[in-house]
């Protein structure tokens, strides 16, 4: 076995198959053969005349038989080109493709040819190979030689036997090869024949000069100018046909690049910049974190479901414990009440598939408006977004999202509400509160208090100018899920007996943007 290994330093291979044109943007691959014997004996014409023209032409005579190929993982890409021309006294532009194959740094093309040829042929092919400066059209700079050793190579492109069916996971294309040297002189004697024939019993000296003049032999044919061959009208060039060959179907696939395996703690909290032109009140915020919800989970969704870190909830569609799955915070920062940042935060981490799916967002459906649209700012701990005061510590907290109570208040028959020991009507937004932070690490001994929604306690923009009332917010998820009681919502202010840190988060649609509260200082 004979192996010849194609590097391409550039890391660009640029060739148009036969009989395509350029601005098609078809590449060739694998290289036709008829490309890979023509550029050795270009190379023995132009740098090697030392090498005597015998051992030349049965190098050529041995290398003309199709060879198979190991090709390595590739993509294709292109450039345009507006090249001018006159035409009278106007300079026009015409755009020409560029077209060509990416090949990664360790990336070889291997051509094996099942033939054993001499010493000297052998030599001629290495000196050969080290001379070709470049393979294809003049950008595609090569570096050739030739292994030693070799009795198999990895094969995925090989010639497609007459008859024989296509292999499965593999494509078809069409290459043009030289023919063996029997069968060119066959063809040329039938072809020469039948030339003769056309010109009748007594042809005449005239008549005998515009026989068509082609090369003697194999050799000569491939030494054929492409100009001159088209020229003179040959849609396929004497001693060439076209071979049918099988290549991988995912031959131009990407190759996904392998992430760094993160180390330590899992990342907890993901934060983006909203960059709409016209960017959605801050009273929609369980309705923006119902459509990024559906957007992560359509992300990271690869065939196995969503990840559980979005659904909260485990393979078996069990709901997980102790809401530690992810809670999406809308924040408005800016002269008015829209939104301006949005912050994803899930105690129990993000892993690779989840990193990678908040990596992917970058818009959301717009609810009958303009698409929200976000920039991720980064992906880290809390530690890491000091501009986001949600992560912030302090005694306390004050709603930024109306409460909405997971139970409904309690009454008696004739109608009279049922208090609880604290004087709050049992099932209410108030009891409800006390209950979920009877329920918070930290929250035993916690103190409340309800703001009264005629001061308009929900205050966004400059010193607060925009102010807002419960009712003005959406408190209700589009599909109606989660446990929700008949409120429309409160706000609250939180005491806690010592410093807690951030976020916190309570009540129906705390994962979704309600119930969120703020840190305050001690004398707001």
């Amino acid at each position: 076995m004979t192996v010849l290994e194609l590097r391409f330093p550039a890391g660009r291979f640029h060739a148009t198959p036969w009989g395509r044109h350029v601005n098609e943007g078809v590449v060739e691959w694998p290289p036709a053969p008829w490309r890979i014997v023509r550029a050795l004996i270009a190379t023995w014409h132009l740098k090697a005349r030392e090498i005597p023209e015998e051992t030349a032409r049965s190098l050529v005579n041995a290398l003309s038989q199709p060879p198979t190929f190991h090709l390595p993982r590739a993509s294709t890409s292109h450039t345009r080109h507006y090249l001018p021309f006159n035409e009278g006294k106007n300079e026009k532009t015409t755009k020409v493709f560029d077209t060509f194959i990416l090949l990664p740094d360790d990336g070889a093309i291997l051509v094996a040819w099942d033939a054993t040829v001499s010493p000297a042929e052998l030599d001629a092919l290495r000196n050969l190979a080290h001379r070709i400066g470049y393979f294809g059209r003049a950008e595609s700079l090569v570096e050739a030689r030739v292994l030693d050793g070799i009795t198999a190579i990895d094969t995925n492109a090989t010639p497609l036997a007459e008859g024989t069916s296509l292999p499965k996971k593999a494509e078809l294309v069409r290459l043009l090869a030289p023919m063996l040297p029997t069968a060119y002189d066959e063809w040329r004697g039938d072809f020469m024949a039948k030339a003769e024939a056309a010109l009748g019993p007594k042809p005449t000296a005239a008549q005998k000069k515009k026989l068509p003049k082609l090369p003697d032999d194999l050799f000569a044919a491939l030494h054929a100018d492409t100009g001159d061959l088209q020229a003179a009208g040959w849609n396929l060039p004497p001693g060439a046909a076209i071979v049918n060959y099988t290549r991988p179907e995912n031959a131009f696939a990407p190759a996904p690049r392998p992430r760094p395996q993160q180390k330590g703690p899992r990342l907890t909290v993901a934060r983006y910049a909203v960059t709409s032109t016209v960017a959605p009140s801050i009273t929609q915020a369980i309705s923006i974190g119902d459509r990024v919800h559906d957007s992560l989970c359509r992300w990271s969704d690869q065939g196995r479901g969503p990840a559980a870190v979005f659904t909260g909830r485990n393979a078996n569609r069990d709901p997980l414990k102790e809401h530690q799955h992810t809670h999406i915070f809308c924040e408005a920062h800016g002269p008015r009440d829209s939104v301006t940042h949005i912050t994803i935060w899930a105690e129990m981490g993000f892993d690779e598939e989840a990193c990678l799916a908040l990596r992917r967002l970058n818009k959301v459906w717009g609810h009958g408006g303009h698409d929200i649209r976000l920039v991720l700012h980064g992906i880290g701990q809390p530690d890491d977004f000091k501009d986001c005061g949600l992560f912030g510590k302090a005694r306390v907290w004050r709603s930024l999202t109306p409460f909405v109570s997971t139970r409904h208040a309690k009454t008696f028959r004739d109608g009279r509400p049922k208090m609880d020991a604290s004087g709050w009507q049992v099932g209410s937004g108030a009891h409800d509160l006390l209950r979920l932070l009877a329920l918070h690490p930290q929250g035993t001994g916690a103190t409340i208090k309800q703001l009264d929604e005629r001061e308009r306690p929900f205050a966004f923009g400059v010193d607060g100018e925009r102010r807002f009332r419960s009712l003005q917010f959406q408190t209700i998820r589009h599909d109606g899920g989660g446990n929700r009681g008949n409120s429309s919502g409160n706000a609250f202010m939180i005491t806690f007996p010592e410093p807690i840190c951030g976020p916190l988060a309570l009540g129906y649609g705390s994962h979704f943007g309600l119930g969120l509260f703020q840190p305050q200082t001690e004398n707001e």
